[in-house]
């Protein structure tokens, strides 16, 4: 799995969630419940995770949707 979009922002995430349920693509919200820890504040961050085999086409859907801005930068691929 690999991480798309990292925010406290409930409403972007539902929105991707939706698109990416839509379009068929393997994700899974991590750290979702940690407000129990921080008292509903809303600072820790939630992630949004991809399957790694679909990483490409969420990007893509999400930089369609006008999200661009909200994606996690991309990691080089290792050579090995």
């Amino acid at each position: 799995m690999e991480e798309l979009v990292r925010t406290n922002d409930p409403v972007l995430i539902s929105f991707l969630e939706s698109l990416l349920e839509e379009a068929g693509i393997v994700h899974f919200v991590a750290d979702g419940n940690m407000s129990v820890l921080e008292g509903s504040i809303g600072l820790l961050q939630r992630r949004v995770m991809v399957d790694s085999d679909q990483l490409i086409q969420a990007r893509r859907l999400a930089e369609e949707a006008g999200l661009a801005h909200e994606l996690r930068p991309q990691r080089p691929q290792s050579a090995f």
